[in-house]
């Protein structure tokens, strides 16, 4: 068994500072284009957001499953699940399985909205991407490859590869 490459830990250091910088620039640019969805009542947290996008990826999940993915506790999560219910984005039914569980889904309000979310955000990305020199684009695509592998390996979960989100 052979060691990781030893980068230079300034280079890592770098690295991580850059990956950082660039996880919170693409919150906030989301974070806008989420509220900027026309025609629609936005969910009013980013909160209520990732909680659209577990429910997404797992149609039917169980709410204690939900909890587990977002790390909070089953009262947060009901009350997100409230909000959203109530502006038409979430459904709740019992589980087919166990009566005393819910599972949630969302309706295809809340799937649209989601898609428009996904196609402001990708048109970003693909326009400042498109921006790029190809050298550079190859090398995004190599190292976000690189992270997305070590992201689950470290997290023993398996993520959506890219384009792997549903469609509505």
């Amino acid at each position: 068994m052979t060691a990781p490459d030893a980068a230079p830990s300034g280079i890592q250091h770098e690295a991580t500072h850059s990956a950082s910088f660039i996880t919170e620039l693409l919150d906030v640019m989301w974070d806008n284009a989420r509220n900027s969805t026309t025609g629609m009542t936005a969910p009013g947290s980013t909160s209520q957001l990732r909680l659209m996008y577990v429910v997404d990826r797992e149609d039917g999940i169980r709410m204690r499953a939900v909890c587990q993915r977002l790390a909070s506790a089953a009262p947060t999560v009901t009350r997100m699940c409230d909000r959203l219910q109530a502006i038409g984005f979430l459904e709740r039914l019992p589980s087919p399985d166990n009566g005393r569980e819910i599972t949630l889904r969302l309706t295809p309000t809340g799937k649209r909205h989601l898609q428009r979310i996904r196609e402001q955000r990708d048109a970003m990305l693909h326009q400042a991407i498109d921006n790029m020199p190809p050298t550079e684009r190859h090398a995004l695509a190599q190292g976000l490859a690189g992270l997305h592998t070590q992201l689950n390996t470290a997290h023993g979960q398996q993520h959506h590869t890219p384009g792997s989100h549903s469609a509505a």
